[in-house]
């Protein structure tokens, strides 16, 4: 699904940044960020300090909240093509 993603942006223009939010109960990405950050830098071809993962939980409420299942919300800042 990345790489897909990744190929309908540059289609568009080409992305400068990307920030990242995942919503969890479980489990704790902390030690998965980096590489997240790198697999998605690499997909996108831009810099790895270009891309921020950022993680929080639901507290508690809805499916998320009870574990059933995550959710995750990602904005890609581009820079449009010259026409």
């Amino acid at each position: 699904m990345l790489k897909e993603t990744a190929a309908l942006v540059r289609k568009k223009g080409r992305p400068v940044n990307v920030d990242v939010t995942v919503i969890a109960q479980a489990p704790k990405l902390g030690p998965y960020k980096n590489r997240m950050r790198a697999k998605i830098a690499h997909a996108l071809r831009i810099a790895v300090e270009r891309v921020s993962v950022k993680a929080k939980t639901n507290e508690g409420m809805g499916w998320i909240g009870k574990g059933e299942g995550l959710a995750a919300v990602a904005v890609v800042t581009i820079q449009t093509k010259e026409r």
